[in-house]
Formats: C-alpha cells, sequence, structure tokens
C-alpha cells in the first residue's frame, strides 16, 4: 500500500505540534470543460514545531494522530 502525498501551503502553524496546510487542486468540469480550482485544508503533524507559515510542503498520510491528525509532514 502506497501513502498518499500531498503538497500546499502552511496557513496556520499556531497550534502546538499540529500545522494547518491548504491544498489546491485543478481539474476540468465534467461536462464545460472549463477548469476549476478547489482547495481543502488537512491538519498534519509537525513534532519539532519548526514549520512557519506560508512555507510549501509535502504531507502523507499516516495512522489518525487525534481527531482530525491524519497526515504527518514528510521530510
Amino acid at each position: 500500500m502506497t501513502k498518499k502525498i500531498l503538497k500546499g501551503v502552511v496557513t496556520s502553524a499556531k497550534n502546538n505540534k499540529t500545522v494547518v496546510v491548504e491544498v489546491t487542486r485543478k481539474f476540468a468540469h465534467p461536462f464545460y470543460g472549463k477548469v476549476i480550482k478547489r482547495s481543502k485544508k488537512y491538519h498534519a503533524h509537525d513534532e519539532k514545531n519548526k514549520i512557519k507559515e506560508g512555507q510549501i510542503i509535502s504531507i502523507e498520510e499516516c495512522k489518525p494522530i487525534s481527531k482530525k491528525k491524519r497526515w504527518r509532514i514528510k521530510e
């Protein structure tokens, strides 16, 4: 089983050992063909609190760490 890897921008690094990453994807509309942008926020685990807001990082899937955290920062 391969783990999913996503790339996004850190929007919040205020929580302890947690960062919020906004991942944007582009896709063509199924009928009209126009390119649409959609974004989603993920909570990722940052063990050493070294990630700052505005950084572009990669996150990978992992087992649940807390209620909302199912991703960790890929190094």
